[in-house]
């Protein structure tokens, strides 16, 4: 037995979508169904574990064997899931490998039999797979993309509701809350046969991918996800707990004072409030935050007062919090928490479940006094020093992620990886002389498109703000819109200014704008003459309807079906297919810019993938990483300047690229 491909038919009370597969798996009510298993490409066998089956002894080795590949598809779901049913039916067989020894296993706690999982050395992902290529990363939607004949029954969906979840208790069903396959012998085969299909198709996408393998060094990056995924991070329950029931208070206290001024019987309407507001003459077609903030500033009492009280109660100041609660393990830590190749397009990762990816900053000078608040649960105490309620716990979501007894978090941060990237790439000289000798970005971005020194804190340090909100917004070949975007004119810019800001930076970067051609140049004849180009360190290239984007890791870039064609302003334009805006399988067009945006972000995440396991290798454990920075979980007393010169090595592949790394340690999550 050299591989298996399975895929497992589950049950608990907990909810998956809600609380991540870790938290479903740890349900005392939580069991295996079905398992469908193919050896070997071998036939699919479907063994019945709810009606007594037992899984065959050389299957079972095989699960904890590293010397045998497991495939399936989102196969976390399975390793975490086969974790848990070992852990309670062979718990002798279950020990972390030398490939999972990073796992910390902290005999004598509570953590120690939840830290417990297969090694994902030998795991292989068919999702990560079609990911790498670009693909949907549902089973359903890459299959349809891949046209398949083994695709996902359409009457699954139906089956895992009545089989896999909780049922409503009723007189028709005998009161029971769960189905059992004795209540529907006929929908049970149907499911038996479901749970075969979904075995068979992820058997296709590997065949239908072949000629385009994973390489390993992906692989162990997806190890490493793995990893971390399975080490977690460490929740303040307290904190989360009594910012929920603050929240709940502050809510209930915001409504009463909107109903005593307006009247109205449910003041958090949008109907009703929009009513109340034309009747005190001052209409509004929108109650979004930006459209309220605006009114803000010419509105009237009690208008004034109202609008003022509405923002307080649109704020999702517990919604992390609430995900906390769902998510968290017995042992008190998040696991889960991020998706290996998330973004298809560029390979990076996205946020799961409490989606660490888009924390509030926090900007409370005291966050030690206003936790120890939170954590008792004053109120008063809260309001008095701090201020609204809402404001304050959404400014102490970070810290609620603390770290385990005995160590400190220490954070470390790229310092405008992005900016650094692209100018190594386009060869833009007087960027790389800025990141190379330690100044700032924003100033000396400013100096060139204006003319005239510019310091942070001195001379014409107006003007910076000019070359920050340019140097965020215009790098992609963003114009006035990209401005706006990104909030130019919120910032005190006017409108009429934003052209003349646009000519200024690309005249001050030559080389980038010449680089966004060249690589458009590239991908039109890739796509129009399927020939190789080469753009720097880049290489662009058709294969078996394919658009490839080599990176200088190694690692690709991938496009499906990429076409020419014609844009709105009558020029050609590269189209290709993959998940758009409406999040469906659709044509989208590019341009040489975009791609750029693609390959910078792409060659920051290798960068990142490749700190981490140089971090890692030295004995620093990362419980958690958010775009271009890490947090790792280390004995206090840890040199937080030695972390980030080992996470700012250059790599080998980009010898020219001056990286920096900012970090610090804390005593919980917190932006410095």
């Amino acid at each position: 037995m050299k591989k298996i491909s399975l895929d497992i038919e589950t049950y608990s009370d907990v909810d998956l979508a809600k609380a991540g597969v870790y938290r479903y798996a740890s349900s005392a009510a939580f069991e295996i169904l079905l398992v469908g298993v193919s050896v070997d490409d071998g036939p699919v066998r479907v063994y019945d574990l709810a009606q007594g089956e037992a899984l065959p002894e050389a299957l079972v080795a095989a699960l904890v064997s590293d010397d045998v590949e497991k495939w399936a598809y989102n196969a976390s779901f399975e390793r975490v899931c086969l974790s848990a049913w070992l852990r309670r039916h062979r718990p002798g067989l279950l020990r972390p490998s030398a490939a999972s020894a990073a796992v910390p296993v902290w005999l004598g706690s509570s953590a120690a039999a939840a830290d417990a999982f297969l090694s994902p050395a030998s795991w292989r992902c068919s999702r990560v797979w079609g990911a790498m290529l670009g693909l949907p990363l549902s089973l359903a939607g890459i299959g349809a993309a891949l046209r398949l004949d083994a695709q996902k029954l359409s009457e699954g969906r139906a089956l895992v509701r009545y089989f896999c979840v909780p049922c409503k208790a009723t007189k028709a069903n005998g009161m029971r809350t769960r189905n059992l396959p004795q209540d529907a012998p006929e929908k049970w085969a149907a499911f038996q046969a479901y749970n075969a299909r979904d075995v068979e198709a992820e058997q296709a996408i590997q065949q239908r991918l072949a000629a385009f393998p994973v390489p390993a060094k992906l692989w162990q990056e997806y190890a490493l996800d793995q990893v971390i995924n399975d080490r977690g991070i460490e929740v303040d329950r307290t904190l989360a707990a009594r910012a929920i029931a603050l929240d709940a208070a502050a809510r209930q206290e915001l409504l009463g004072r909107m109903q005593a001024l307006t009247g109205l019987q449910n003041p958090n309407s949008v109907a009703q409030l929009k009513s109340w507001l034309a009747a005190q003459g001052a209409p509004m077609a929108s109650l979004a935050k930006k459209d309220v903030e605006r009114a803000l500033a010419d509105a009237k009492e009690p208008v004034k007062a109202v609008l003022s009280l509405r923002l307080a109660l649109a704020k999702s100041s517990v919604k992390k919090y609430q995900a906390m609660e769902a998510s968290v393990s017995p042992d008190g830590r998040a696991r889960g928490m991020f998706q290996f190749y998330g973004a298809p397009r560029t390979g990076r990762w996205s946020g799961r479940i409490i989606q660490l990816q888009n924390l509030r900053r926090n900007s409370l000078e005291d966050l030690a006094g206003a936790r120890a608040l939170v954590r008792a649960g004053d109120a008063a105490a809260v309001r008095a020093q701090f201020g609204a309620i809402p404001e304050v716990l959404s400014q102490l979501v970070r810290t609620a992620f603390v770290p385990r007894p005995g160590c400190t978090f220490v954070v470390a941060d790229f310092s405008s990886i992005e900016a650094r990237v692209l100018a190594e790439l386009a060869g833009e000289a007087w960027r790389k002389q800025v990141f190379a000798d330690g100044g700032d970005i924003y100033c000396a971005a400013a100096e060139r498109m204006f003319g005239v020194k510019v310091e942070k804190h001195g001379a014409h340090a107006e003007l910076r703000q000019k070359g920050k909100i340019a140097e965020l917004a215009l790098g992609y070949g963003g114009s006035v819109g990209a401005l706006k975007a990104m909030g130019a004119l919120d910032l005190g810019l006017s409108e009429a200014e934003l052209p003349a800001l646009v000519d200024a930076w690309r005249a001050a970067n030559p080389h980038i704008v010449a680089y966004w051609q060249a690589v458009d140049g590239a991908v039109k004849r890739a796509v129009g003459e399927h020939v190789d180009s080469r753009v720097g360190a880049l290489v662009f290239g058709w294969r078996r309807g394919w658009l490839f984007i080599q990176l200088p890791s190694g690692r690709r870039l991938a496009y499906a079906a990429p076409a020419l064609g014609v844009n709105a302003f009558g020029g050609t334009s590269v189209t290709y297919l993959g998940v758009g805006r409406t999040r469906k399988w659709e044509r989208i067009e590019s341009y040489g810019a975009k791609f750029v945006e693609n390959i910078v972000q792409g060659i920051s995440r290798d960068i990142l993938a490749e700190a981490m396991q140089r971090l890692e290798n030295a004995g620093i454990s990362i419980v958690a990483h958010i775009h271009d920075e890490i947090i790792a979980e280390a004995e206090k007393g840890t040199d937080a300047r030695a972390v980030c010169d080992l996470m700012a090595e250059t790599p080998k592949w980009m010898p020219g690229l001056a990286l920096r790394a900012e970090g610090y340690a804390c005593p919980w999550y917190q932006k410095e």
